[in-house]
């Protein structure tokens, strides 16, 4: 078994990999679906429309379902740090263990309130029902901001005094540390994005198949509204980041973009494929000074190359690389479908309906998350093969004892059975027609506007 033959170093870090590749999922949709949910519930109490009525009872039922999956995945994820991590934990638990014990709070406060929220539909008033939501959405992204900080400690390290041992800690200035306002702003944009056009592309998926009532074009317009709003946004918090990751993270940084030499002028590139035997990279369409500019403003900047560091103190070049470009142009694309939407809502009134707009859009939901995705495998892998940067590698922070693939073949098997119970849930739910409580909207007029 392929598993099996991996080292204890790489099986710990492939089962933290699949954990958090599976869980931010889940993560992700719960701190953007409350904000739609909230919308749609204020919508139908303002107006007593149906269909921002059934709009909210549905996604409440899903968001019930993403909820318990995601609650189990996350401790799976919580117990691996102290099972195959313990050196880290043990070394470091006192400078980040606030913030963990924050999103504990955080995720009660959460738990609580859908409780209330999923059982008070016809029991509170509606406006009362709508209050109880929004702890729901406030926790969520709390949660998610409590344990970015934590990653972004690990990026860049402060809040404690070393000599020897961790004295003189400073739990908040390390949570607080220079990493935290980009890394937190650009998870929670990039949340909040994928979930919005997640939904829209449920619904794009029933509007190509016929269904061009009130219940999927709201859907539609609900999800895009959220999802490629923060477009523009995201782009600009992506430059910071980047510009972030050149001063405290070079090494990164020159893996992100094959940069292989230290040079002044440094090409930006698009696409291409790290050749790490060669230190080159083949098949990129450069652009003279792009990297010196977007990463210090000045086109005649030098950037540090791979080849300050050994081959040893590097990261898996060619995978931070793909990765990076995958993000980048996803990230792209969505900003050019939120400006094909906009234009023609602008212009006609109304979003667009044809085949390639609910194709563009279908897809958008899935390529949200693929973001997501490579945009961790960039955060996590680029610092490599450091666990905390620049003070600990991350062969010094892992268990000992054996047995960890045994533990990666078991996480991997819970994870499938959790998905695929999840998707059959949600399948089952978004064929059930309308009940009761959900009317079946009216078709509107296939011309009429959202």
């Amino acid at each position: 078994m392929p598993v099996l033959a991996l080292t204890s170093l790489e099986a710990a870090r492939a089962q933290m990999a699949v954990s958090l590749g599976f869980h931010i999922v889940f993560a992700s949709l719960g701190i953007g679906l409350p904000v739609l949910l909230l919308y749609a519930e204020y919508r139908a109490n303002r107006t007593g429309d149906a269909v921002w009525m059934a709009l909210a009872r549905r996604w409440a039922k899903a968001f019930g379902i993403l909820f318990a999956v995601g609650a189990v995945s996350g401790t799976v994820l919580s117990f691996a740090l102290g099972l195959f991590w313990p050196r880290f934990m043990g070394r470091w638990g006192g400078v980040i263990g606030l913030p963990f014990a924050l999103e504990a709070f955080a995720f009660f406060v959460e738990a609580i309130f859908l409780g209330i929220y999923l059982y008070g539909w016809d029991r509170l008033s509606p406006w009362t029902h709508w209050l109880s939501g929004v702890p729901i959405a406030l926790s969520g992204a709390a949660s998610a901001w409590f344990v970015v900080t934590a990653n972004a400690w690990m990026q860049s390290p402060a809040g404690f005094l070393e000599g020897g041992t961790v004295v003189d800690v400073d739990p908040i200035r390390a949570m607080l540390n220079p990493a935290t306002p980009v890394m937190t702003t650009h998870m929670l944009i990039a949340a909040y994005m994928a979930t919005g056009l997640a939904v829209a592309s449920v619904y794009a998926v029933g509007m190509r198949r016929g269904r061009r009532d009130a219940y999927h074009r709201r859907g539609l317009a609900a999800g895009l509204a959220l999802g490629l709003a923060l477009a523009p946004a995201q782009v600009v918090v992506g430059d910071r980041a980047a510009r972030f990751v050149a001063e405290r993270q070079p090494v990164k940084l020159a893996a992100l973009e094959g940069q292989w030499e230290t040079e002044a002028r440094a090409p930006l590139r698009i696409g291409g494929i790290p050749l790490p035997g060669q230190e080159r990279t083949a098949f990129a369409i450069e652009i003279p000074g792009g990297l010196s500019w977007l990463a210090y403003g000045d086109p005649n900047a030098v950037v540090k190359g791979l080849e300050e560091v050994p081959p040893g103190d590097r990261p898996n070049v060619l995978l931070v690389h793909l990765a990076f470009q995958a993000m980048v142009a996803v990230g792209f694309g969505l900003l050019a479908l939120g400006l094909w939407a906009g234009i023609s809502r602008w212009r006609r009134k109304r979003l667009p309906e044809g085949r390639w707009f609910l194709r563009a859009v279908a897809a958008a939901g899935p390529a949200a998350f693929l973001a997501i995705e490579a945009g961790w495998i960039v955060t996590e892998v680029g610092r490599q093969p450091w666990i905390v940067q620049g003070l600990m590698r991350t062969a010094e922070g892992v268990t000992t004892r054996p047995g960890v693939q045994w533990n990666l073949a078991a996480t991997i098997a819970v994870y499938l059975l959790l998905g695929a119970a999840c998707a059959w849930l949600l399948l089952r739910l978004a064929r059930r027609p309308p009940g009761p409580s959900e009317p079946e909207p009216a078709p509107l007029p296939v011309s009429a506007p959202t």
